[in-house]
């Protein structure tokens, strides 16, 4: 029973961004009043035998598309007279008529084989044992056109982080059939900025609570998982991740070089062979469906897979229909809820509704059925600030770019990507940089890019850099009072680690001469996001952010092994000369007053 609950707990989240919320829920006696459920073993071209739940439609008098989620997360609840709540991307689905198939991945839960994380993708395949997950999903589509009645011969992806990677990948050398594909905070590279890494830093808070929740092995096919559960009991992570001391000491308290995957990573340290094969984006060329890449402004886990994946195709796959829609979530939460407000911070109307009536389900509707206008854009973005819904052509706008630097002139709690930065504004190891109060409104869009001058006394160091928009002294709430907290608010818009030893390449670490000035320039995922009049803009530079990522121990190694001895105190300088200037560049977007909304 123990193992049961482990499970539940570790994947709630997952599962219900992916099979949204209560609201507006189909329903369990719905679904099964419309639909009848098949449990399917599926042979791929090795051999091997992949778990599969097909809902179909009682209704035979037409025929129906089918949406295809892959995942390794369960496909819970096992049993053909064990029904889900709700089924397909939102409960608008189950109501359209779909027939809707969740399939086991891969050496996960009740299908066969072995499991290997972000399965590198092969692109030359000189027979069936060559597979990978492009493989897995053409002879999934291959086996369902065939044996599925009444299915119209369309067939659509869609997936949010984890199974957002298997969208993204089944893409690639697609099956004639596949029309329409919807990766959403896919996974795409896990050492560049995706989950466990953000510029070479390792994000610890993020990666110990996964991993110890689902990345132990399995060892055969079951519909129970086996991972012992880890005790952590202070509600404090930064406390217990202070206990923990090292990062090796993970393995040592707690995982018993049982884990595979995080063996691996631990080697692992710089973006080597190991991590190269794992990166999907090099892959995304010649994309025939269409494709819908969704994403949140304020994803603490995949920001950067969605507006990548996004990009890659872009840039890979000319002629393909690619759309990317970004809107003011966290990680999957257009998926469930009303997306109206993200902690203290209110958008003023119901953005996940909104995206799942007005964009998700007309997308498909299109590409698998024919049925209602295409009039989606290229890009459909939420402003942020103004908290309006845009519409451009291009991403990031293409209409007026401009360097804009904001306060420098020379210069893995889901609602961290929007909290108030104040108390982190008040330490002496935080520098803060601000505008005065702004006259107009100001947008910003597009990537950030921190250019710093600096220097550590240590051989190694990270940089962080927010973004911050900082509110009126009085701010009124959603009743007009301004006796709230939300007065002199410094809300977080963006904000990123790069840890120095790679900052002339993630797969070329390089230690610091101690006191020795350096460049360091990264770019930062983007942003759109209107600073109001009356607000001002703030940047903040530090050099720790823990527990979301691992302690620096200022010295040049493999952090990932080092010990108690290895950690040492160092002195970060960042210049501001003409000779050696500090800046922060993002693109100044202004509207035209024709923009569609």
């Amino acid at each position: 029973m123990q193992s049961r609950w482990i499970v539940r707990s570790v994947f709630a989240v997952v599962l219900a961004a992916t099979f949204g919320g209560p609201l507006r829920a189909q329903g369990l006696e719905y679904v099964k009043a419309n639909y009848t459920k098949h449990e399917q073993y599926i042979r791929m071209r090795d051999g091997v035998r992949l778990y599969t739940t097909v809902y179909v439609p009682k209704d035979h008098s037409r025929s129906y598309p089918i949406l295809l989620n892959r995942t390794p997360y369960s496909i819970s609840p096992y049993g053909a007279d064990r029904y889900r709540a709700d089924i397909g991307p939102s409960p608008l689905f189950g109501k359209e008529g779909f027939i809707i198939v969740y399939q086991d991945v891969r050496g996960r839960w009740m299908s066969e084989g072995e499991f290997e994380h972000v399965r590198p993708h092969k692109p030359v395949k000189s027979g069936p044992r060559d597979i990978d997950e492009s493989t897995d999903t053409y002879d999934t589509i291959e086996w369902l056109l065939k044996n599925i009645p009444h299915n119209n011969g369309r067939v659509g992806m869609w997936g949010i982080s984890y199974p957002g990677f298997y969208a993204a990948a089944g893409m690639i050398d697609a099956h004639p059939a596949l029309k329409a594909v919807s990766p959403q905070a896919p996974v795409s590279d896990w050492f560049a900025s995706d989950d466990w890494h953000h510029n070479g830093a390792f994000l610890l808070a993020h990666a110990f609570g996964w991993f110890s929740g689902a990345g132990w092995p399995f060892t055969k096919p079951t519909t129970v998982y086996t991972g012992r559960p880890i005790d952590r009991a202070p509600d404090d992570g930064y406390e217990f991740f202070l206990r923990l001391g090292p990062l090796r000491n993970a393995n040592e308290k707690y995982f018993k070089n049982e884990m595979p995957f995080w063996n691996a990573m631990m080697k692992n340290d710089s973006r080597n062979a190991f991590w190269k094969a794992r990166n999907i984006r090099p892959h995304l060329k010649k994309i025939q469906p269409a494709v819908m890449t969704v994403g949140g402004w304020f994803d603490a886990e995949n920001l950067f897979g969605a507006l990548e994946v996004y990009r890659a195709v872009e840039a890979q796959s000319p002629g393909c229909v690619n759309i990317l829609v970004m809107g003011p979530w966290v990680h999957g939460g257009w998926a469930s809820g009303n997306g109206d407000a993200l902690g203290d911070v209110r958008f003023d109307s119901n953005t996940a509704e909104f995206f799942r009536e007005k964009i998700e389900l007309p997308f498909f509707n299109y590409y698998l059925m024919d049925k209602e206008k295409m009039e989606l854009p290229e890009a459909y973005v939420f402003e942020t600030g103004t908290n309006q819904w845009r519409k451009f052509d291009a991403w990031p706008p293409k209409r007026k770019p401009v360097p804009f630097i904001p306060g420098l002139a020379p210069g893995m709690a889901q609602r961290y990507m929007v909290d108030d930065q104040r108390f982190a504004a008040r330490r002496p190891d935080v520098l803060v940089y601000q505008t005065d109060t702004l006259e107009e409104d100001v947008t910003l869009a597009g990537p950030v890019i921190p250019s710093l001058h600096v220097s550590t006394t240590g051989t190694d160091s990270d940089w962080i850099v927010k973004l911050i928009d900082v509110y009126p002294d009085r701010y009124p709430d959603d009743k007009g009072g301004t006796n709230n907290t939300l007065g002199a608010y410094q809300q977080l818009v963006r904000g990123e680690v790069m840890r120095g030893k790679f900052r002339n390449g993630l797969d070329a670490p390089e230690p610091f001469t101690p006191g020795k000035p350096a460049k360091v320039e990264f770019v930062v995922s983007d942003v759109f996001h209107t600073f109001r009049r009356g607000h001002r803009i703030m940047i903040q530079i530090q050099s720790t952010w823990f527990p979301l990522v691992d302690i620096n121990p200022q010295k040049f190694l493999n952090i990932y092994e080092a010990s108690e001895a290895d950690f040492q105190k160092a002195t970060q300088r960042i210049y501001c000369s003409r000779s050696m200037p500090s800046q922060v560049r993002v693109g100044l977007w202004k509207p035209t007053g024709h923009e569609a909304h």
